[in-house]
């Protein structure tokens, strides 16, 4: 039996950083038995390999016209909002959390409702070609199992955390301190013993506003033992930002409170980040913490416009999320146009052309760069070698496609018509840890 499973022949496109954008043209790329990749080799080279792995032709994918990339990281997404996309986009962020999410959220302390929600978002996130995703559940344990089971079951790479929020939360959607902390630990056993390597726990306080002091301290405590990751938000909002200064007068910022309570360090990936001060941003440096930004949901719920460049300039780790559904599209393709859009927009602001974001550096931040944010860059975001075969394979020319292609166009030109164009129906397959997952 050989060792090689699957070969596509084509072209591949990935990167190995921000600026080191790759195209590999008459290429060929193999994936082993355990789900990673064997080799990436120009195809001058396909009878020597097959000769060494002997694997037989009928497992060699031609992939034509089209092309092949990494799968997409959501390195920020609320699974049970979900149920809510596209809704409340006329209103800030508290006035939204309080009139939306909260009461949706809510709704998830019943298993058949969780499971329901969950199963067709997954779904959707594997079908417009979202490999992996770092979710937020809900305070309620069961339905966060649930949503672990899903994952592991439609074959999606998931980083799943249940939320915690003891204060300044409505009646029916807020937990104590000793629960909280107690189903916690519970979910955290739940997805380490559950038989599966697609799915890991991540300690998740909602944000400084709905969690006081000794719920914080606690979370970072069962954080430093099991060696987890962290997600929460930070300075998404002015009047957020002004409200966690209410809060915690004792300290210098926003991201100083989740510093002092053990919950910023270089396993934290918070979301948002617009109003970061110069101060913070060196803390984000001096520690190793990721920032996954969101500029969908910082559009629709007017909250700001992140100057990204100068997160990147500095070094600081950064992915992109969809934030659903204070972002109203799952989709990373879109992420990345608005991505894009925002960097346009900060540079008018700023009358810096060097803000902008191009469409090579987008797809990095959507792929490798969000994996090294949630710390999965040693397993997936490219296609170096003997890194999971988390893939899609993309077809341009598609039945009552989103974009036309000509004969004209090159490669490189369907790539970026792609980015900018492309939706689900182009992506052909998608594969996760060297399985299909879509057809």
């Amino acid at each position: 039996m050989s060792l090689i499973t699957k070969v596509f022949k084509g072209d591949f496109f990935h990167t190995l950083g921000l600026k080191k954008f790759q195209h590999l043209s008459n290429h060929v790329l193999g994936v082993n038995l355990y789900g990673k990749i064997e080799f990436l080799k120009p195809i001058s080279e396909l009878d020597e390999l097959r000769n060494r792995y002997k694997f037989q032709e009928s497992i060699i994918n031609d992939l034509g016209n089209g092309f092949m990339v990494p799968g997409f990281v959501d390195a920020h997404a609320h699974a049970p909002q979900s149920v809510n996309v596209g809704l409340g986009t006329d209103l800030p962020l508290l006035d939204w959390l309080i009139k939306y999410t909260f009461p949706t959220e809510s709704k998830f302390q019943e298993a058949d409702y969780a499971n329901l929600v969950y199963s067709r978002f997954v779904k959707r996130n594997l079908q417009q070609g979202t490999t992996t995703t770092c979710y937020f559940g809900t305070i309620h344990l069961d339905s966060c199992k649930i949503l672990v089971d899903l994952c592991a079951k439609y074959g999606q790479r998931a980083i799943i955390g249940k939320v915690n929020m003891n204060r300044n939360s409505p009646d029916n959607y807020i937990e104590t301190t000793s629960d909280s902390i107690r189903d916690t630990e519970a979910f955290v056993e739940y997805v380490k013993n559950k038989p599966t390597d697609l799915v890991e726990p991540i300690i998740t306080p909602r944000f400084v506003p709905t969690c006081d002091p000794d719920l914080m301290y606690q979370l970072g405590e069962i954080a430093k033992k099991n060696d987890l990751r962290i997600q929460s938000h930070v300075s998404e909002n002015k009047d957020e930002v002004a409200w966690v200064k209410d809060l915690h007068p004792e300290c210098k910022s926003y991201s100083d409170v989740y510093y002092k309570h053990g919950l910023l360090n270089d396993k934290t990936i918070m979301a948002h980040g617009v109003y970061l001060t110069d101060e913070e941003r060196k803390l984000y440096q001096k520690v190793g913490a990721s920032i996954a930004h969101c500029a969908n949901s910082n559009f629709t719920l007017s909250s700001g416009c992140l100057n990204l460049r100068q997160l990147l300039d500095m070094e600081i780790k950064v992915g992109l999320g969809t934030d659903v559904s204070g972002g109203y599209a799952s989709s990373m393709l879109q992420c990345i146009r608005d991505t894009i859009i925002c960097s346009k927009a900060k540079s008018f602001e700023t009358q810096d052309k060097h803000n902008e974001i191009d469409f090579r550096e987008g797809f990095h931040l959507a792929t490798l760069g969000s994996a090294k944010s949630i710390g999965l860059d040693h397993k997936i975001g490219n296609f170096e070698l003997y890194k999971h075969f988390d893939a899609l394979w993309v077809k341009t020319d598609v039945e009552n496609g989103p974009f036309d292609s000509f004969n004209t166009d090159s490669i490189e030109d369907r790539f970026q018509k792609w980015i900018y164009l492309g939706d689900d129906r182009n992506i052909h397959k998608t594969f996760v840890n060297g399985k299909q997952v879509k057809k």
